[in-house]
C-alpha cells in the first residue's frame, strides 16, 4: 500500500505551504498571553504550592485523632505545617513532628500526616522508617 493510500484511509493529508498562514493575534489576544504580560510559569507555579501546602491528615489520622481524643487548634496546625517546613528545607522525607504532647508522622513529600500519638502512649511505641524528628 502506498503512503499516500495511507493518508487517504486515515484521512491525513500533507500540508502545502501556500494554504497554511500565520495566525494574526489581535491587541486584546496579545495582553492575554503570559510571556509578553511578563507572567513567569515558575512564579505562577510556585505561588500555587506556597497556598497548597498546609498539610493534610490522612484517613487513619483522623481516626487515631478521633480515637484518642485529641484536639487540634489552629495554632497547633499551623506549627505542624511550620514543622514540615523546616523538615522540608533539610531533606527529610519521612518525619516525627511533635507538638507539645502530639507526635505526628508525616510523609514530608505529601504533606501528609500518617498518624498521630499522644505523649502517654509514645512511651510504648517504637518508631520506624523516620529519617527526621522536629519539635515545634
Amino acid at each position: 500500500m502506498k503512503v499516500a493510500d495511507l493518508q487517504m484511509r486515515a484521512n491525513m493529508y500533507p500540508l502545502q505551504n501556500d494554504k497554511v498562514r500565520q495566525a494574526n493575534i489581535s491587541k486584546g489576544e496579545a495582553a492575554l498571553n503570559p510571556a509578553q504580560a511578563g507572567i513567569n510559569f515558575a512564579d505562577i507555579l510556585q505561588k500555587n504550592i506556597e497556598e497548597n501546602s498546609t498539610v493534610q491528615f490522612s484517613a487513619h489520622a483522623i481516626k487515631r485523632l478521633e480515637e484518642r481524643s485529641l484536639q487540634m487548634t489552629s495554632n497547633d496546625i499551623e506549627r505542624l505545617n511550620k514543622g514540615v517546613k523546616q523538615v522540608d528545607a533539610k531533606g527529610g522525607k519521612n518525619s516525627l513532628i511533635m507538638v507539645d504532647d502530639t507526635a505526628f508522622v508525616v510523609s514530608v513529600r505529601n504533606k501528609t500526616v500518617i498518624t498521630a500519638i499522644d505523649k502517654t502512649l509514645t512511651a510504648s511505641n517504637v518508631f520506624t522508617n523516620i529519617d527526621s524528628v522536629a519539635f515545634v
